[in-house]
């Protein structure tokens, strides 16, 4: 097998995937009327929504990418159409460029997609989503073949980049909360020989990663144990609960259990540590993170977190000590927070 090459950058890749997402927010919204109601006036995502009778939690998201592509800006929590956006995608302007977004936006499936979830506040039909199997505990053998490896291709990198964090030197054993393909706990392991690793999953993606773990040579660092982390009790003994790409994929509500259960298993001391990509403070940007979260609208329960969000649910559950760190593995960052 070919080493990974010196670098940890594979943003380009991220670019080009996330990139297929912002020329349908634009038509999507254009259809619901979302540039003309905030052309003259700014307001708020709730009085938006009831005006152009949208779901709300769907719509922050879509205005969150076009906020971090200059179609709207936020003011003390009001929207408004941007200069841009008010000259050219004003319907009743001129300068309206309604025939070109019309001509294109149902070559683009996405278009479809993205108008239903504003219309319903659902994840899209024809997306595909594993969303319910995991919460249920069980998946078609087929189906977690191939949701742990596209997960261990998207990670290969962002893994790397947060082996090398130097916190991992204090943690002796790990517990990789709905860890897919246990590629984290493999490359943590790997990074630091001493640590014990366990990647906590449903049983027929336990059966994947154990294959991913068996190539590794690092069977004697890393396992599996099959768990729902929803319904069953978590095992004890491990002083860092680690979770990549899960909180994305739930409801606030959700990752509050899920930070409850974690602060329930954890010793006094453990650490909690939230593998993410990050929103910027004001739900703005970047523009890949907003993006990212338009996928977890389309397929998932959940969205992309800021900070502030993942701190106020951290530290419902008893958490202290919130901080986070870019991971230097693209976009990621690493949130940790201590069980005093």
């Amino acid at each position: 097998m070919n080493a990974l090459p010196p670098t940890l950058d594979d943003r380009i890749i991220w670019d080009s995937w996330l990139a297929m997402h912002q020329f349908p927010t634009v038509t999507a919204n254009d259809a619901v009327g979302t540039f003309a109601a905030i052309n003259d006036r700014a307001l708020t995502t709730e009085d938006l929504a009831a005006k152009l009778d949208v779901d709300a939690r769907a719509l922050g998201i879509h205005l969150s990418l076009l906020a971090a592509t200059g179609f709207v800006e936020r003011r003390e929590g009001r929207w408004r159409s941007s200069a841009a956006s008010r000259v050219w995608l004003n319907p009743k302007g001129e300068g309206y460029y309604g025939p070109l977004i019309h001509r294109y936006r149902d070559m683009h499936p996405l278009h479809a997609q993205l108008l239903g979830t504003l219309r319903t506040g659902n994840k899209a039909d024809g997306h595909v989503s594993v969303a319910e199997e995991w919460e249920r505990g069980e998946m078609p053998p087929e189906v977690a073949q191939w949701v742990t490896g596209f997960m261990n291709a998207h990670s290969r990198a962002s893994s790397r980049g947060v082996a090398q964090q130097p916190l991992f030197a204090d943690v002796q054993s790990l517990l990789d909360v709905g860890g897919g393909s246990g590629i984290f706990a493999i490359e943590i392991a790997r990074a630091w020989p001493k640590l014990q690793a366990t990647v906590m999953e449903i049983p027929q993606v336990c059966k994947e990663a154990d294959k991913f773990i068996a190539a590794s040579g690092l069977t004697g660092n890393v396992r599996t144990q099959a768990v729902n982390m929803f319904t069953q009790a978590w095992p004890q003994g491990y002083d860092a609960h680690f979770f990549s790409n899960v909180f994305h994929d739930w409801s606030d509500a959700t990752c509050r259990l899920l930070a409850k259960k974690s602060f329930e298993s954890l010793p006094r001391g453990g650490r909690i540590l939230l593998h993410e990509m990050l929103m910027d403070d004001d739900g703005c940007g970047p523009w890949q993170a907003a993006a990212f979260s338009l996928l977890m609208l389309l397929a998932t329960r959940g969205k992309q977190y800021s900070l502030p969000e993942l701190r106020s649910i951290l530290e419902g559950a008893g958490f202290v000590e919130v901080e986070s760190v870019q991971t230097g593995g693209g976009y990621y960052s690493l949130v940790s927070a201590r069980k005093p």
